[in-house]
C-alpha cells in the first residue's frame, strides 16, 4: 500500500506539472491521453516506468518559456571587448549578426560556425554572444558522434531511450531559446518525444577545428568565420588579462599574489608552448601557479601567511619550476648545405614549419622519399622535380586534396641541391608548384604566417593570388615580417637562393637530427648538367 501510495503521489506531481507546463496543444493532448494509460496501469506493469519518465520529460520541456533578449549593441560590444582580447574581424561580423537580429527581432537566418585551432576561443566566444544577448547556453558535443538517433533521440520502444542532444539541451537550459554550440526550423521532431519541438529561437552556433570533414550539404548552410592563432602580443596581453588571474584565483591565491612580467611569459610561450591557440600555456601558467601555491602552504595559517609579499617569477626560475625548455626554435638553425629548405605547413592544431632536406647519390636516377610523405605531398615532390625534367603535369592539384602547398619548399630545396648554392635559412615559403613553373595558391595561408613569426623567420615567401588571405594580419607581424610575393618559379628561386659562392660538388651528409619532417633522397647524379641549365 505504502508503494501504491508512493506512485499515486508521483503521478499526481507530474500530472502538476503537466498543467502548469506551457504545453501546445499537440503536445498537451498526448500528455492528457498517455496520462489516462499510466493511471490505468498497474505500477509492476513494464511499460508503468517507461511511461512515466516520458511524461517526466514532457513537463521538463521549455514549451514556451523564453528569456528575455538583451539586444544593446553597445552592451554586447563590450561584453565581447571585455571577455577577448583582439579577434577584431570576428567581433565585427558578431556585431553585424546582433545588429540584424535587434532589427528583425528574430534569430532565424545563417548559422554561424565559428573556425579555428584548439585553444583560439571558440566555445568562449558562444558563451559571451549567449552573455551579451542575456540568454542561457548550452554546449552540444558532436565529437564522435555518428548515429543521427543520438541527435533526433531514440524512439521509446527502445529500452532505456532517451530524448536526442537538442532536446536535451533545451531541458538543461530552461528556455526554448537558448545559444546552442552545434537547419534550424519552427517543428524539430524529437523521435522520443514524437511532437515537434519549435527551435525557431534557438540561436545556433557551431565549432570546427577545420572544414575538411564536414559534408558538403552541410557546409552549404553554415556561414563560416575563420579565427587564425594569436600573435605573440595577443597571447602576453591575454595571459596577463584572463589566464593568471582564473589561475590565481583556482589555486586558492590571494589577488595578485603571482605576478609574471613580460620577459617571462615570452620565454614561456618560447620555450614551454609550441601552439596558435592558447590551452597549453594556460596549463604552463596554472602549474606555475600551483607551485607559488606549495610556497604559500608551508606557511603556518595566520598573520605570517597573510602578510606575505607578492612572488614575482623571472624567466630564470621557469627552469626550477616547470624543468627544463620542451621546444626549440628550429629556424634558428642556420643552413650549412646545399639541399634544405624551410616550408610551411597547414595543421588543425595551427601553421608549423616544415623542414625539407634532399640529398644525392650515385644511383640510376630513382627518386625515394621518406619522412612517413602522403600521397599528396609525394605529388608535390614529383611535380617539383617534373618541372625540372619537363615532365607532364595537371596543376591544380589543390581541388579535392590536401598538401599540396610543399612544393615550392621541394623545388627549392632540389634546386639548391642541384646548383650548389644554399637555401636562405632565414626564409620560409609555401605555394603549389605547376609544370610551366607558376605559383600557385594554397590555404591556410594567415596561420602558416603566423607560424613562420612566432619561431623568428624573417622572410615569407608566398604565392601572389594569396595576397588577399593577410590583410588583416597584426600591425606586429607585418613589421617584424617581410613578405615576398611570388607568382613564377623563377621569382621564387631568385628571392630564396643565396648567391653562388661554389660549383663544386656538396658534401654529402646526414641529415640534422630532429629536423627530418619530409627528407627527399634523389639519386639523379648524372643529370645535373640538364637541371642546372634549366635553372
Amino acid at each position: 500500500e505504502a508503494v501504491e501510495a508512493g506512485d499515486k503521489d508521483e503521478v499526481a506531481e507530474v500530472h502538476a506539472r503537466l498543467r502548469t507546463a506551457q504545453l501546445p496543444d499537440t503536445a498537451r493532448a498526448v500528455a492528457e491521453r498517455e496520462l489516462r494509460r499510466l493511471r490505468q496501469m498497474q505500477p509492476m506493469h513494464a511499460e508503468y516506468s517507461v511511461l512515466l519518465n516520458y511524461l517526466d520529460w514532457l513537463a521538463a520541456m521549455p514549451w514556451g518559456r523564453t528569456s528575455e533578449d538583451q539586444l544593446d549593441l553597445s552592451h554586447a560590444r563590450e561584453v565581447l571587448d571585455q571577455e577577448h582580447y583582439g579577434l577584431s574581424s570576428v567581433k565585427r561580423r558578431i556585431y553585424e549578426y546582433l545588429a540584424v537580429v535587434s532589427l528583425r527581432q528574430d534569430t532565424r537566418g545563417p548559422i554561424l560556425c565559428l573556425v579555428g585551432p584548439p585553444g583560439v576561443g571558440k566555445t568562449s566566444l558562444g558563451k559571451s554572444i549567449a552573455s551579451a544577448l542575456g540568454r542561457k547556453f548550452e554546449r552540444i558535443s558532436l565529437g564522435g558522434v555518428s548515429d543521427a538517433a543520438d541527435i533526433r533521440g531514440h524512439r521509446r520502444t527502445y529500452v532505456g531511450a532517451l530524448p536526442g542532444l537538442i532536446a536535451q539541451a533545451l531541458r538543461r537550459a530552461g528556455t526554448s531559446n537558448p545559444v546552442l554550440d552545434p537547419a534550424q526550423n519552427g517543428a524539430f521532431t524529437d523521435h522520443y518525444l514524437n511532437l515537434p519541438v519549435d527551435l525557431s529561437k534557438v540561436l545556433f552556433l557551431a565549432t570546427a577545428n577545420a572544414t575538411d570533414r564536414l559534408p558538403p550539404a552541410l557546409l552549404d548552410r553554415l556561414e563560416i568565420i575563420e579565427i587564425s592563432g594569436y600573435t605573440l602580443d595577443e597571447k602576453l596581453h591575454i595571459a596577463q588579462r584572463h589566464l593568471l588571474p582564473r589561475q590565481v584565483r583556482q589555486s586558492g591565491l590571494p589577488a595578485d599574489f603571482v605576478r609574471l612580467p613580460d620577459t617571462t611569459l615570452v620565454a614561456l610561450v618560447d620555450g614551454y608552448t609550441r601552439e596558435a591557440g592558447l590551452r597549453s600555456l594556460e596549463r604552463e601558467v596554472a602549474a606555475l601557479c600551483r607551485a607559488v601555491a606549495v610556497e604559500l602552504a608551508k606557511l603556518p595559517p595566520g598573520k605570517e601567511r597573510e602578510a606575505a609579499p607578492a612572488i614575482t617569477v623571472p624567466p630564470e626560475e621557469l627552469g626550477r619550476l616547470l624543468g627544463p625548455r620542451k621546444y626549440e626554435r628550429e629556424a634558428r638553425e642556420v643552413f650549412t648545405r646545399p639541399g634544405i629548405a624551410l616550408g610551411l605547413a597547414w595543421t588543425p592544431a595551427g601553421g608549423e614549419l616544415l623542414f625539407i632536406e634532399s640529398s644525392r647519390m650515385r644511383g640510376s636516377g630513382q627518386l625515394i622519399l621518406t619522412g612517413q610523405i602522403g600521397e599528396v605531398m609525394q605529388e608535390s615532390v614529383q611535380t617539383a622535380l617534373s618541372y625540372l625534367r619537363s615532365q607532364v603535369h595537371f596543376p591544380a592539384g589543390a581541388i579535392r586534396k590536401d598538401g599540396p602547398s610543399a612544393g615550392a619548399a621541394v623545388l627549392v630545396a632540389l634546386a639548391s641541391l642541384f646548383t650548389g648554392r644554399l637555401a636562405r635559412s632565414d626564409t620560409a615559403m609555401t605555394g603549389e608548384i605547376s609544370l610551366r613553373g607558376q605559383v600557385l595558391p594554397v590555404g591556410g595561408v594567415r596561420e602558416k604566417v603566423l607560424a613562420a613569426h612566432r619561431s623568428g623567420v624573417q622572410r615569407v615567401l608566398l604565392p601572389r593570388r594569396n595576397e588577399k588571405d593577410v590583410h588583416d594580419l597584426a600591425p606586429e607581424v607585418k613589421a617584424e615580417l617581410t613578405l615576398i610575393w611570388c607568382s613564377t618559379a623563377e621569382e621564387l628561386l631568385a628571392a630564396a637562393l643565396l648567391p653562388a659562392t661554389t660549383r663544386e660538388d656538396a658534401p654529402v651528409t646526414a641529415p640534422s637530427e630532429g629536423v627530418t619532417t619530409a627528407f627527399v633522397a634523389l639519386a639523379a647524379r648524372g643529370r645535373e648538367a640538364q637541371f642546372a641549365s634549366k635553372l
